[in-house]
């Protein structure tokens, strides 16, 4: 069986990720509290998003192209929408 490593600091592995997303974590961060993914170096991170399917964060794309992450209510600025 071939075993691919998400984090080589703690030698979690993919399959590890998933199964922790299956039993409930949802999140890097809940993620990393059932088995440590990402607390190092954190260079497993993104690839923790992407199997979780948070490759992306609309917020920080916002701010790549210039426009406000956070509106005010009231405020009047059209938005990209979702893909």
């Amino acid at each position: 069986m071939i075993r691919v490593y998400v984090c080589s600091c703690f030698g979690v592995t993919e399959k590890q990720v998933k199964e922790h997303a299956e039993a409930g974590a949802h999140t890097p961060r809940q993620i990393a509290s059932a088995c440590k993914a990402g607390t190092d170096c954190g260079s497993c991170v993104r690839r923790i998003q992407a199997i979780l399917g948070r490759g992306t964060c609309p917020r920080r794309e916002l701010l790549d192209q210039g426009m406000p992450a956070l509106v005010s209510e009231g405020a009047d600025v059209e938005l990209p929408e979702a893909a």
